[in-house]
């Protein structure tokens, strides 16, 4: 057996994830939704400090060494939440020497978007957008896609990651960004699960903050 397949038989995943005001953990052995553990919380002025201390009381050493597989999210949210999410993921990722991947923020809720609107037709397309004070929006293009031997299985595919856009085409499917802490964590360890189980394994230095504008806007 190689270390990939043994990999995919026994792991365990975390996850990291923020959105606008707010950052969670997560947890899962095996892909055993029952052994799901998360952490949610608000963020305030002294998110560098609190992320690390809350980090320390969500997982314990012995934990942490069981660890596998991280991903983490890296944007459109709060610039500095993701910035720092990034680098605390990075870290732990080189410490305990394991892959790393991401997912941008309007990815993980997109599969969500679809179901509530009811978008289930195969390579139908749309937009997930965020309103810029003075830019426009940021916007990311989406693909439903469904599972050849589980057709009834959708899965959102992200054709066009999230940029500054002025405007949509008249024609074009478009839903504003709405974040959901207890529902996004659990997505992103879905993701991440489906990405170490189809064998692609990442490494930590490929994984940087996702921001089309400067920190200001």
């Amino acid at each position: 057996m190689t270390v990939n397949q043994e990999l995919r038989q026994n792991y365990t995943t975390l996850v990291i994830h923020s959105t606008d005001n707010s950052f969670g953990f997560g947890y899962r052995k095996n892909n055993n939704l029952a052994s799901d553990e998360l952490l949610i919380k608000k963020f305030n002025n002294d998110l560098c400090n609190n992320l690390i201390n809350d980090f320390n009381k969500f997982i314990s050493r012995e934990n942490l060494k069981k660890v596998n597989k991280i991903s983490v999210s890296i944007g459109p949210a709060n610039f500095n939440a993701s910035r720092l999410i990034v680098v605390l993921a990075r870290t732990v990722a080189q410490q305990i020497n394991c892959p790393l991947d991401s997912f941008s923020s309007f990815e993980i809720m997109a599969r969500r978007i679809a179901s509530k609107n009811d978008i289930f037709r195969n390579k139908k397309t749309f937009w997930i957008y965020k309103k810029l004070k003075r830019r426009g929006l940021i916007a990311g293009k989406y693909e439903i896609c469904h599972h050849v031997q589980k057709n009834t299985d959708l899965f959102v595919r992200e054709i066009v990651s999230p940029k500054v856009i002025k405007e949509f085409k008249s024609k074009e499917l478009f839903f504003e960004a709405n974040y959901e802490d207890k529902e996004d964590l659990k997505e992103l360890l879905d993701l991440s699960n489906k990405n170490l189980l189809n064998g692609n394994i990442n490494s930590w230095h490929k994984v940087l903050p996702l921001y089309p504008i400067s920190p200001v806007n």
